[in-house]
């Protein structure tokens, strides 16, 4: 089963993206904030991770930076959610190690291309 770590602190929008991902047959992990992204995308093991920016603990950037820079993690896709459409925050996410970005609200369909897209090319390195 194709494992998504979900990293986000406000909790309906994490448990309401993880059911509509689990309906889709994926296994979602939630973690809550920047550290314990980190320690999970460790002993998880997901597929891809789903990395909102404003995180408590360690922000969104750092902790994409410190898995990016983790031989144990590297492989793994990271999209990068925001809030912030602007271009400057889709750079910097991108420069900081994501594979893709999608703004908040999420729009479902398009977030779940985006996933399909990263694990059909075979980004994970399993």
């Amino acid at each position: 089963m194709t494992t998504i770590l979900r990293v986000e602190d406000g909790e309906p929008s994490r448990d309401a993206l993880g059911r509509r991902l689990e309906r889709r047959g994926y296994k979602v992990v939630p973690a809550i904030d920047g550290g314990q992204a980190v320690t999970l995308a460790r002993t998880a093991n997901p597929n891809l991770i789903l990395m909102d920016l404003g995180l408590p603990v360690i922000d969104g950037w750092e902790a994409t930076r410190q898995l990016k820079s983790d031989d144990a993690t590297r492989h793994i896709p990271i999209i990068v959610l925001s809030a912030h459409a602007m271009t400057t925050h889709r750079d910097l996410a991108m420069a900081a190690g994501g594979n893709d970005f999608d703004s908040k609200p999420i729009h479902f369909e398009r977030l779940l291309e985006k996933i399909e897209t990263l694990l059909a090319k075979g980004a994970v390195g399993q």
